[in-house]
């Protein structure tokens, strides 16, 4: 799945995620309360946080559409570590 801080970023942006319940790939980001105003500074967050940048392609409505698909997208973008 995705890294502790993953979702730490992610979490503040979701205000209708209660605390205790479980965030998974398949979360729907709007249904728990991301708005176009909370994409904007998610990615300005998620950009900071890992040091990243959003590609032109990736800034769609369909990147934020679920936690999976953002964490694929973040991950895409880190550079690759070899084990």
């Amino acid at each position: 799945m995705w890294d502790d801080r993953f979702e730490q970023i992610l979490r503040p942006f979701l205000p209708f995620l209660p605390p205790q319940e479980e965030l998974t790939p398949g979360s729907d980001l709007k249904d728990l309360g991301l708005d176009s105003l909370g994409m904007v500074q998610l990615l300005g967050t998620l950009e900071e946080g890992y040091q990243v940048r959003f590609r032109d392609s990736a800034l769609t409505m369909d990147t934020f559409r679920t936690a999976g698909v953002l964490w694929d997208t973040v991950r895409g973008m880190l550079p690759s570590t070899t084990s």
